[in-house]
């Protein structure tokens, strides 16, 4: 694969900063009858309040808490990776944030945030999965939307390789401006920007903004089939791949057990999928997935061999409950 791509030579002390919501995710099995009886679209993303995430929770038995959040879930698999990253969200000093800021630590990724006194309760996201593998997530985004300029260290995108924005933090105006502003130094400082896309319904909302941004300041994209269709107002992935080639320098489309395609200009390389057991939980696959491709970026790997570094992780996460891998990631790759 001839590629156009250009990775980054230059040292930086950072290989990622990570911007998103911090949220701790709650993981719960039921019943598809659950779904129904709450009126949930079975894969859909759900903004709730707090009383809505209360009703819900003394209705499941909790399985597991972990540091949650589309980002934070890119930027904890890199750590374990082994690379140098650090995750910045909006936590409020109370029970979930201390316990988000104590776990997200252990995997050797920097959090500095510091904690809010004042303000919303830290965001958590209830994640429903069902006996197929699927996830629906009820998320309460609490402090995130107040994510504003002042959580950020600026000084430490402009010593970053990388900078990977969450589509997610679109829906709050504080945090888009936030987000506008970590772009526009990571532009000046030649630090890559990375956007994941996030969720179907998230683009629905947002769609041109998202593509005024991809154009001004985006170097890659992570996005799935379903937020590939929403983004450019299609019915079927055939149809977008003009749109794709042309949206930016680098385009990964995950598509689930049909693997990923990675778009470089007018070249596609269409990677498999691996599945490393019995599917249990499909929850962050796809942040997985983004966590062991940019990994490769860092270590120069061409775009196929980064793309099977994603597959590979993904394939893994996919076979547990939750986003935080039982198995070492650097183990699990030296096959390639």
């Amino acid at each position: 694969m001839r590629e156009s791509f250009r990775h980054i030579e230059r040292k930086r002390i950072f290989d990622l900063i990570g911007l998103g919501n911090a949220i701790v995710d709650i993981i719960v099995n039921i019943k598809d009858e659950f779904l129904e009886i709450n009126k949930l679209e079975k894969g859909s993303m759900n903004l709730i309040n707090s009383n809505e995430s209360q009703t819900l929770l003394e209705t499941c038995k909790v399985i597991k808490k972990i540091s949650g959040g589309s980002s934070a879930n890119t930027v904890v698999c890199l750590a374990e990776l082994g690379n140098n990253v650090q995750f910045i969200g909006r936590v409020k000093n109370d029970q979930f944030g201390n316990f988000f800021s104590s776990d997200i630590k252990k995997s050797k990724t920097i959090f500095n945030t510091t904690p809010t006194n004042e303000g919303a309760s830290t965001a958590h996201s209830i994640i429903l999965v069902t006996p197929d593998a699927q996830r629906t997530m009820c998320t309460y985004l609490g402090a995130s939307i107040e994510f504003e300029s002042k959580d950020i260290d600026f000084n430490v995108i402009k010593e970053s390789k990388y900078l990977y924005l969450e589509g997610y933090l679109w829906d709050s105006e504080l945090a888009k401006n936030a987000f506008l502003k970590a772009a526009q130094i990571a532009k000046q400082s030649n630090t890559k920007i990375i956007l994941s896309l996030s969720d179907s319904f998230c683009v629905d909302r947002h769609r041109e903004s998202f593509l005024e941004l991809i154009d001004n300041y985006v170097d890659i994209v992570f996005c799935n089939e379903s937020e590939v269709l929403s983004l450019f107002k299609k019915d079927k992935l055939a149809n977008c791949q003009g749109d794709l080639s042309s949206l930016c320098e680098l385009v990964v489309v995950t598509l689930g057990s049909n693997g990923s395609l990675i778009i470089n200009k007018n070249v596609i390389e269409v990677i498999k999928s691996i599945t490393k057991g019995k599917i249990i939980d499909t929850t962050g696959a796809g942040d997985i997935y983004a966590g062991g491709f940019i990994h490769g970026l860092i270590k120069n790997y061409s775009l196929k061999k980064c793309g099977e570094i994603g597959s590979i992780c993904a394939g893994q996460i996919i076979t547990q409950l939750g986003s935080r891998s039982n198995i070492d990631f650097r183990e699990l790759i030296k096959e390639i």
